[in-house]
């Protein structure tokens, strides 16, 4: 119970990457405010909470009202007076526009797509690290996590995801900057592919979409669980070094070597920045994977040069 007495947030934990976030979290003894558009799948997030011994706290909340948002956080200032530790950002609404419109470029799909994709999952990101942030710089400590992904690096699904994802990773890195000096930690957090309900439902329970490399679904056939990502929030939490990443972005395989964390189902978490990982998507080298150590890594500067833009 590492976090016994903690309060945390988790925004659009109702299912998915945020349901599994809010699972870790109460099992370590943190309570829990998970929030989601529907009251039914909270009440499921929150009996499975309970199942397990934990406490969480299911509000219903859209991300995309401001309304909505600020009435959280007065509710949770009121109730925990003034306490909050940890901020999950992971709300998202694009999921299935996302699938629904694979193989399309930006010009053959209605503009709309960018709302549906950022107004919850990047603006709402916004808000919440806004009214987290006032009542974390007044008790002087506190980490905000968004949940983003290899898109803000390079070209992933569709124009807006990608655009989307960067701007997460600059909110993150941004706001470390202001926050910094009061105490506050503020990441970045990259999942690998990870099996989620949706995924399950449009990639792994289908044929390839037309134009989208069969890889793709070979990836997350063997993604990451749902509470791979709780599980590197709760290590990351009890970091006695935590300030030394502020303003970073951090990879879930990272974080699981660095804190010795395997998946719930007793897997190893891939690597993705492995050179053995990295030469099984080549096909004319994958044959080398087999005689390269797995210890040897892709240097991360290298990531920042394949995305140059100078």
């Amino acid at each position: 119970m590492a976090l016994s007495g903690w309060v945390c947030v988790v925004t659009g934990a109702s299912r998915g990457i945020g349901r599994g976030i809010a699972l870790q979290l109460s099992e370590a003894g943190a309570t829990v405010y998970i929030t989601g558009r529907q009251e039914k799948t909270l009440k499921q997030t929150a009996a499975e909470v309970k199942e397990r011994g934990g406490y969480c706290v299911p509000v219903v909340c859209d991300s995309s009202k401001d309304k909505d948002i600020e009435e959280l956080f007065e509710r949770i200032e009121r109730e925990q007076n003034g306490r909050l530790d940890i901020l999950v950002n992971n709300a998202y609404a694009g999921v299935q526009t996302i699938f629904e419109n694979m193989g399309k470029k930006f010009w053959e799909t209605d503009p709309s797509i960018w709302d549906s994709i950022n107004n919850t999952g990047l603006r709402g990101h916004y808000f919440c690290s806004v009214y987290a942030s006032r009542l974390m710089v007044a008790q002087g400590r506190g980490l905000i996590v968004v949940i983003s992904s290899m898109g803000g690096l390079r070209y992933l699904f569709n124009v807006p995801y990608g655009v989307g994802k960067a701007a997460c990773d600059r909110l993150a890195a941004d706001t470390a900057v202001e926050l910094k000096s009061r105490g506050v930690a503020s990441v970045s957090l990259w999942p690998g592919a990870v099996q989620t309900e949706l995924v399950s439902q449009f990639i792994l329970e289908k044929d390839t979409p037309p134009g989208v490399d069969p890889k793709f679904k070979e990836v997350f056939a063997s993604g990451e669980t749902t509470e791979l990502s709780g599980k590197c929030i709760v290590e990351l939490a009890k970091d006695k070094n935590l300030m030394s990443l502020t303003g970073k972005v951090l990879m879930t395989c990272d974080l699981a070597r660095r804190y010795g964390i395997q998946d719930i189902d007793g897997r190893s978490v891939t690597d993705y920045t492995s050179l053995k990982f990295l030469l099984t998507q080549v096909p004319y080298l994958s044959w080398l994977s087999t005689v390269v150590p797995s210890f040897l890594r892709m240097p991360r500067f290298m990531l920042t040069l394949a995305s140059g833009r100078f």
